[in-house]
């Protein structure tokens, strides 16, 4: 027993905690802020100003609604299934932090002579970890509808994860095209294979377009905002919630929205690649420590241009009936995602002969 533990690698145990809680810690920081930028862009694009009250251009708003949520009355419905209803938003966040595991931030860090990976956990099936945990989200969004005992709550809960579900499968099949070209489910190799040459989505632009949509609609974003439908349901799923069960239901979602736009960067956008920069020759003159700075710095560049299509979207388009969100689903994404897979495999082959 002694000699086992003296055996145990503590110091890449304690680089995993570190970079755990700082992934963490900044996911959070940045779903905080996406809510006061949220404002920001709704006001630009109305004519308004927006959040300007807390704090210089009210940038202590996410502060100030933290506050008000856990200042608010905790209330849990007499006729819910308690256990279930305090597990359900739980299960959203903890859905919602997971995914960042296997996401590589950045090239490797020199730590006193320790070559240090920006990359808590870099596993053979990165992207069937990342799909096994966002079909876990489902499961939040049904819980906390059913557990609350009220039928517009489940209505919107029926409809938020037969959305998920319908959306998953064009998103997997246009992924399938993707690891045709890559030939591995590592993200690390996925991003290497784009370091210093050309990102997927030049090869693959009709399947990244429908990633993105699907994506809106995993992310439960307008036009696919369904689950969340005001006008028709009351308010949706989380209707009976409130305080920091409520907040932790919406605060996944713009976890989700965040982590959504990550994953796309790394799949089709190159990852933490600085484009028209050699990474390894900067690497060799700047040192490999500011270098990955600069990649991560280039990976959340690319991640807040998405994140600021979502909201401009949002506020742009209309949101779509259901029937016309199942039909886009799955009459028109899935047939688009297999003719995108047998064009691929095909053109695959070809080359090859």
């Amino acid at each position: 027993m002694y000699f086992t533990l003296l055996a145990f690698d503590w110091l890449f145990m304690i680089e995993k905690l570190v970079l755990i809680v700082g992934i963490v810690s900044i996911s959070l920081v940045i779903a905080m802020y996406e809510t006061w930028l949220e404002r920001k862009v709704a006001a630009w694009m109305q004519d308004r100003r927006g959040p300007s009250r807390a704090g210089p251009i009210g940038l202590l708003q996410p502060l100030a609604d933290g506050l008000k949520l856990f200042m608010k009355e905790e209330i849990i419905p007499n006729t819910s299934n308690r256990l279930l209803f305090i597990l359900g938003p739980c299960l959203a966040m903890l859905a919602a932090m997971m995914t960042s595991a296997v996401i590589p931030w950045g090239g490797n860090i020199d730590f006193f002579g320790r070559a240090v990976s920006l990359q808590i956990a870099d596993i053979n099936i990165g992207i069937l970890y990342v799909f096994a945990v966002v079909s876990m989200g489902v499961f939040g969004i049904m819980i906390g509808g059913w557990a609350s005992n009220n039928k517009f709550s489940l209505m919107a809960a029926l409809r938020g994860a037969s959305q998920a579900i319908s959306y998953e499968l064009p998103m997997g099949l246009s992924l399938i095209a993707l690891l045709m070209l890559t030939g591995s489910l590592k993200l690390s190799v996925i991003v290497g294979q784009q370091l210093d040459g050309v990102w997927n989505v030049v090869y693959q632009p009709l399947g990244f377009l429908i990633f993105l949509i699907c994506a809106f609609a995993e992310c439960n974003r307008t036009p696919f905002d369904l689950p969340e439908a005001e006008n028709e349901l009351n308010f949706g799923y989380h209707q009976e919630y409130s305080s920091m069960k409520l907040g932790f239901y919406l605060f996944a979602e713009y976890i989700n929205m965040f982590i959504s736009s990550v994953i796309m960067s790394t799949l089709y956008f190159g990852g933490y690649d600085i484009p028209f920069v050699n990474d390894a020759a900067l690497a060799e003159s700047i040192g490999v420590n500011l270098t990955a700075g600069l990649q991560a710095l280039t990976l959340f560049i690319k991640t807040g241009g998405f994140i600021f299509f979502f909201m401009w979207v949002r506020w742009t388009i209309p949101r779509f009936r259901y029937d016309q969100l199942m039909n886009l689903g799955w009459k028109k994404m899935v047939p688009l995602a297999l003719a995108n897979m047998i064009i691929t495999a095909a053109v695959i082959l070809w080359l090859k002969k």
